[in-house]
């Protein structure tokens, strides 16, 4: 058994923590970050590794920083054997990493080297990969640049997005950090040095990168509204009613050539042109079927669904770029 620091916030870290309890290890305290004003009446809301620690009665730390000595101190004081970093969201200075016997063993979802940093599941579909792993690694001073200690590889389907391929990776990641933590309390446990061949970078999502332009070739659309699946969401313009309104989509399909009549005609459609009665968007090469859409403030619905209450006829074109006459 192992006397274990979890350090974690969003609920991707929820499977591994419950692991590691259910591992039967000594988890002295969990750290998170503080609560913070949420919702529409703004109160402090707390993270769910908070929520879930404390259900399983666990003693939780939410400091905003671990840069200053009292902080470092405190953490060194609960005499942990390791620490385990999953999703954590601060950086860990030299003398927190230093300071379980074992150091800090921090679970990334991706292929290192490449997508390092803090958006590596939505980077990696945005970019079309179709192989990506979820990796342990012993932690350094860099940025997701320490000796890789396990790895599970994961393929990414055609059409697969960042909230399923997190839900898959959140789970794989569990039990492949059990398992170092089994390695590591047997002296079995090995590092390998990464290389920095191929190492790219997963910046954070900016919201604006979110509205899709049909300009671009067809699989690029797919990719973006897969990469931004479920949040912030990729997102168009449509007019209803005379005014302009955002649709986010959800999920989409390509339309392979030849596919179908539609998809014969998008060659010699404008981009963001309505080819059918089935949501098919001609893009700037090949086209799109839009398979689940979402209007502001409302629930998400398949496309069938949601053209019962909307007009969107064949020809029409949508996107900001569009005029609204021509919407």
């Amino acid at each position: 058994m192992l006397r274990v620091i979890f350090m974690g916030t969003p609920d991707f870290s929820e499977p591994t923590l419950a692991a590691i309890i259910d591992a039967g290890h000594d988890v002295v305290s969990v750290y998170s970050q503080p609560p913070r004003r949420a919702g529409r009446g703004k109160k402090n809301r707390k993270t769910p590794i908070h929520v879930f620690a404390e259900t399983a009665g666990l003693n939780v730390r939410t400091p905003k920083s671990l840069r200053r000595a009292p902080e470092q101190t405190a953490f060194a004081a609960l005499g942990a054997d390791v620490a385990v970093v999953v999703a954590y969201g601060l950086i860990l200075p030299k003398a927190i990493l230093d300071a379980p016997r074992f150091g800090c063993l921090n679970l990334h979802a991706s292929a290192l080297p490449r997508w390092r940093g803090a958006a590596p599941l939505q980077r990696a579909i945005m970019a079309g990969d179709t192989h990506t792993a979820a990796m342990v690694m012993q932690m350094d001073e860099g940025l997701d640049t320490g000796p890789v200690c396990a790895a599970l590889a994961q393929p990414i389907g055609p059409n697969m997005t960042a909230g399923e391929l997190h839900d898959v990776m959140s789970l794989n990641g569990a039990e492949l950090v059990v398992q170092a933590l089994q390695d590591l309390e047997q002296g079995t446990l090995t590092a390998t040095a990464q290389s920095d061949d191929g190492a790219c970078y997963a910046k954070k999502i900016d919201k604006s990168e979110a509205e899709i332009d049909f300009l671009k070739p067809a699989v690029d659309v797919h990719n973006l509204i897969r990469g931004l699946s479920p949040f912030p969401g990729a997102w168009f313009e449509i007019s209803r009613n005379g005014k302009p309104e955002r649709l986010k989509v959800l999920h989409s399909e390509l339309v392979q050539p030849g596919g179908t009549a539609a998809n014969s005609g998008a060659a010699n459609t404008g981009p963001g042109t309505v080819l059918d009665d089935q949501l098919t968007i001609s893009c700037g090469k090949g086209a799109v079927r839009l398979v689940q859409v979402q209007r502001a403030g409302k629930r998400a619905i398949s496309a069938t669904e949601f053209l019962r209450g909307t007009v969107l006829v064949k020809g029409q074109m949508v996107g900001g770029g569009v005029p609204a006459h021509l919407r």
